[in-house]
């Protein structure tokens, strides 16, 4: 991670501190920021290439800093961290253009990981690759075939749109919402959704029950693994 620009922006100051020695070394080049204001100063000034954002900032939440941002154009991926656990908070800040989110008390090497995800799947949006693979599943997006220990796996429509967008976005939680709205264009019901997500778990998963791939994020929606 040499040379990734990052942005902390949280207003505990033991937070900061813990994110800058923790990150560090790790290779980031680290700038941190206590409020809305001083973000969006530094966003500036270091044009990070990645932020962590607390959503619990004094002068403004940190949702609608996101949302400027975004408006404004600032194309960077945006990791969530905060204290608050609520699944609308946590699905407001998904929808609103976060990358991804991590609540506190934090694990530093989980953190690291959700950073290297929201990285990499950026610099993968340029380009699709061709051929997923994770564990003894792989989904070849050219062909449409999906195989599980080399035998082939057949999926309905529907189902296998659902596979794609999670390949598209392997390692990163999509909400209920968003699911939806790409796969059907319009907000159905969420039970809808987890009718073919149980489907998908029967074919692709040796125990449906305590699924490897498809992890479900409770009240926000699923995550897929990350490719090998």
């Amino acid at each position: 991670m040499n040379g990734v620009k990052l942005l902390v922006v949280d207003d505990e100051p033991a937070i900061r501190k813990l994110l800058n020695a923790g990150l560090s070394t790790q290779g980031y080049d680290v700038t941190s920021a206590a409020t809305a204001a001083e973000a969006i100063t530094r966003a500036a000034e270091a044009r990070p290439d990645l932020v962590i954002l607390d959503l619990g900032l004094p002068d403004m939440p940190g949702r609608d800093l996101l949302a400027r941002w975004r408006a404004e154009g600032l194309d960077v991926p945006v990791v969530i961290l905060s204290s608050r656990t609520d699944e609308a908070g946590i699905v407001e800040a998904l929808e609103g253009g976060a990358d991804d989110y991590v609540t506190k008390p934090f694990g530093m090497n989980e953190l690291i990981a959700r950073l290297r995800v929201a990285l990499r799947h950026r610099l993968q949006q340029q380009g699709e690759k061709p051929l997923f693979k994770v564990g003894d599943l792989s989904v070849d997006l050219v062909r449409r075939i999906v195989r599980l220990k080399e035998r082939e796996v057949k999926l309905s429509p529907k189902e296998y749109d659902i596979l794609r967008l999670m390949v598209q976005h392997a390692g990163r939680v999509l909400t209920h919402a968003f699911i939806l709205q790409r796969v059907w264009g319009q907000a159905y019901d969420v039970q809808y959704l987890r009718v073919y997500v149980r489907q998908l778990r029967q074919k692709l998963e040796d125990n449906p029950e305590q699924p490897r791939y498809i992890r479900t994020e409770t009240g926000v929606g699923y995550r897929l693994a990350e490719p090998d």
